[in-house]
């Protein structure tokens, strides 16, 4: 009877216990802890069910599983190299990388196997078909705009696939080494174009600052002149009206001591031995103290 009554108590316990235990198994299998940098995808018989977002969350034991840990970290495309033809019919190589992150998983592992491959394959052909609609130098010169271009063309195409992309580069645009040479020589041709048109504008510069300066030389002298007859009109003026009032006698008078002073002049000069007096200089020296001993 007592072992009855024990066997009875351990039989007991061990369903408590596999009770007990099936409890946390379920508890263990249906709390899911998701980190901040993934989403999980979660099945049930198969087909979806529901997406887990970070922190904790409840699924149901054993119909329930977490069939897919997707990251949501933004990722980067190994450097890849396509060739491409320009407009101009220029081959020309390029180098783009392409950052992207997955925003719904459950559209990105039910739609697309390789997403890494799919993206690259799609970068390229829109690379090349852009490529085409430009010429070299606009590549050259309008490359924040072609990455916008491709950027967001590629975004419209990986929409379907739950992927965002955040960042497109073109990090190179390498030529062929004839295309490079044609390049250099129109390069150097330009400069030369340029400095020849530097030294021509030079030129014309100089030749305009020469005539500014020739006029202004002409008007000054011109001025000069101008001066020069409004003084000597009216030194002729004040000769005129002395004449009108001191009469004849005054005229002659500063005539002859103008010639007496040259004469003077004449004497002092060295190494004169003879000096030639004009006829008239006695007359023009008596005429002097004449009217020199009138006006005294």
């Amino acid at each position: 009877m007592l072992e009855d009554l024990t066997g009875g108590l351990l039989g007991g316990s061990g369903f408590v216990l596999a009770i007990a235990l099936f409890i946390i198994l379920c508890i263990y299998l249906g709390i899911r802890i998701v980190p901040q940098s993934e989403k999980h995808v979660v099945e049930r018989f198969g087909r979806l069910k529901s997406v887990l977002g970070p922190g904790i969350n409840f699924i149901i034991p054993f119909l329930d599983r977490v069939a897919h840990k997707v990251s949501v970290l933004e990722r980067q495309l190994p450097n890849a190299e396509q060739d491409a033809i320009t407009k101009d019919n220029v081959l020309v190589k390029i180098d783009t990388s392409v950052f992207y992150r997955i925003l719904e998983p459950e559209k990105t592992v039910y739609r697309i196997r390789d997403v890494d491959g799919a993206i690259a394959t799609t970068v390229a052909g829109i690379v090349r078909a852009e490529m085409g609609k430009m010429d070299l130098d606009e590549v050259q010169s309008n490359r924040a705009a072609l990455i916008g271009q491709i950027k967001a063309q590629v975004e419209s195409a990986v929409d379907d696939w739950g992927i965002e992309v955040t960042r497109a580069e073109i990090l190179d645009v390498n030529l062929d080494q004839a295309t490079r040479d044609a390049m250099l020589q129109q390069l150097n041709a330009e400069r030369e174009r340029r400095a020849a048109v530097t030294r021509a504008e030079g030129q014309r510069r100089a030749v305009e600052l020469q005539s500014d300066a020739d006029l202004y030389a002409a008007r000054q002298e011109a001025e000069a002149r101008r001066v020069t007859a409004d003084a000597e009109a009216y030194a002729t003026g004040v000769v005129a009206e002395a004449i009108a009032k001191g009469g004849l006698e005054a005229v002659q008078y500063n005539i002859a001591l103008e010639q007496v002073k040259s004469i003077a002049r004449v004497a002092e000069g060295q190494g004169n031995q003879t000096i030639i007096v004009p006829a008239d200089a006695v007359d023009s020296f008596g005429k002097a103290f004449q009217m020199l001993k009138g006006r005294s």
